[in-house]
């Protein structure tokens, strides 16, 4: 059996979806749960791209311990550098630099002839080298490059220390054959491909992403790159979770291992979703909450009486279990504890107390406190700092009825201390709470999108929302989750708000440091 790494870029590429915007406790909380997944190198960013970037890189590298932590950098000495800065604590650092290879690319974008590309990344890789112990070059746009010269380059950054050598089809265009064929033309004229590991990073333009993935180990490959739900630029990236339990359910035909535990993947597809905004679709595969659906009555029967018929993943091997009553309201601090650190969490003791506090008051109101609601609790208050002065809702009430104005009351406190209230209307109740919302604070607020969802099933499940919107010209995403849609509403509108303070105090504190 052939070992796979897996090198997960949901923190990197994934972010770069459009409308995307994480904050350094959520890429935290998210680089913990890849940890768990059993991911082997985790792409936490590109720590040059902003200082924001660079703070969430260094605190990952700090924390995370178990798994080799990279981040992205151009062929420059200046990217390079600043990538140690954030890189230097982590247990194994290593660096993921790129340079375009396809002609198109070099001619259009670089300006560059092959040779001075070549030139570039020997001397860049040969620079990164003295501090980095692994590093990853990546040829950017390889499956539209010329095959002679990708032997050319790979042979002179493999002798310059490259470690790993990654060929992504950058904008989903190739198909597996050709995907396949090109790491079959590299492994058998680079002279020197033995001295590195070989990787594939596939997009997802075309549909064929998770099919290019496969076709690349089948060929030699024994890195493959993706994100967990598949986000990513445009049509996104190749499935983690897809790749992974194809690997497991088709052993006949892949005799490939790999380190991932594959019953955190529901988990962490959930944590991904829930912090990104992007929702799952039902019918996707793997993680899907259709997944395990069958609706036709064929398929039903067939399932009851032996679920190979139509059912070749179990739930249970990728997490996915009902959602029994976890805890009761008579339920006390300890086995509470308890519950959480079952589910992976850990909670500071001032976090622990906002966290128990949170779930008594749910079981006043609902009659069964599920793992999802449990999960949405623990996820709000473990990234939500705790030390920065930011708007908080004090009470809100809206008034709405079909012959009346709907018009909404809502009382603030500032990040000042100072509280205030005012009130505002609109053509429905969420508008007059939003225009309520955005009348007490003076920053310039514009929303772009709202999206309404539920967390579980029921007439007393927790509605989530999500929000887009600019604060001061700043593209922002705020989610709040309450068993009430126009709390959820304030909490999500408060949250997105609350992202630019605390963006703002971590760019102080590092300052300072």
């Amino acid at each position: 059996m052939v070992h796979v790494n897996i090198f997960d870029t949901t923190l990197r590429d994934g972010e770069q979806s459009p409308g995307v915007n994480l904050n350094q406790l959520e890429k935290l909380e998210i680089a913990r749960q890849l940890e768990r997944f059993g991911v082997d190198i985790m792409e936490a960013g590109f720590p040059a791209s902003s200082q924001g970037d660079f703070e969430a890189v260094r605190a990952i590298a700090r924390n995370i311990k178990n798994v080799s932590v990279t981040g992205l950098a151009r062929a420059t000495k200046s990217d390079i550098d600043i990538a140690w800065d954030a890189l230097k604590d982590a247990a194994e650092p290593r660096l993921h630099v790129f340079l375009a290879t396809s002609p198109i690319h070099m001619q259009y974008k670089l300006m560059k002839t092959p040779e001075e590309v070549t030139q570039i990344a020997v001397d860049m890789v040969s620079y990164a080298k003295k501090n980095f112990p692994h590093i990853e070059w990546s040829a950017e746009d390889a499956s539209r490059s010329d095959l002679d010269f990708l032997v050319q380059i790979i042979t002179k950054v493999i002798d310059a220390g490259a470690t790993v050598i990654n060929l992504p089809d950058t904008v989903g265009y190739t198909t597996p054959e050709e995907y396949g064929r090109m790491f079959r033309y590299i492994r058998e004229n680079v002279p020197n491909i033995h001295k590195a590991a070989l990787s594939c990073h596939c997009h997802d333009d075309l549909g064929m992403a998770v099919a290019n993935s496969l076709a690349a180990i089948e060929n030699g490959v024994t890195q493959v790159e993706g994100t967990i739900n598949g986000i990513g630029e445009r049509a996104g990236n190749a499935s983690l979770e897809e790749v992974a339990v194809a690997l497991n359910i088709r052993k006949d035909k892949y005799p490939y291992t790999t380190n991932l535990v594959l019953k955190e993947i529901k988990r962490t597809s959930d944590l991904v979703s829930r912090f990104t905004g992007m929702i799952v679709p039902p019918n996707k595969a793997v993680v899907g909450k259709n997944a395990f659906a069958h609706e036709s009555g064929i398929h039903q029967d067939g399932v009851l009486k032996n679920t190979l018929t139509y059912e070749i993943i179990t739930p249970e091997l990728v997490g996915v279990k009902s959602n029994d009553l976890v805890l009761g309201k008579h339920s006390g601090r300890h086995a509470f504890k308890d519950k959480i650190e079952q589910m992976g969490f850990e909670l500071p003791d001032e976090k622990l107390i906002e966290a128990f506090t949170a779930f008594k008051q749910l079981t006043d109101r609902k009659k069964e406190v599920t793992d999802e609601d449990l999960f949405a609790i623990l996820t709000d208050i473990q990234t939500t700092a705790v030390d920065i002065k930011k708007y908080e809702l004090v009470a809100f009430q809206v008034h709405y009825g079909s012959a009346n104005l709907p018009t909404a009351t809502v009382a603030l406190t500032t990040p000042e201390g100072i509280r205030v209230e005012t009130a505002r209307t609109g053509s429905g109740s969420v508008e007059a709470l939003m225009n309520t919302l955005e009348a007490l604070i003076k920053e310039e607020i514009h929303l772009t999108d709202f999206r309404l969802s539920s967390i579980g099933q029921g007439r007393d499940a927790l509605a989530e929302v999500h929000v887009k919107m600019t604060v001061n010209g700043t593209p922002v995403t705020g989610r709040g989750s309450a068993q009430d849609v126009l709390e959820a509403s304030a909490k999500s509108f408060l949250n997105a708000v609350n992202r630019v303070f605390f963006n703002q105090n971590a760019a102080v504190k590092e300052t300072v440091v």
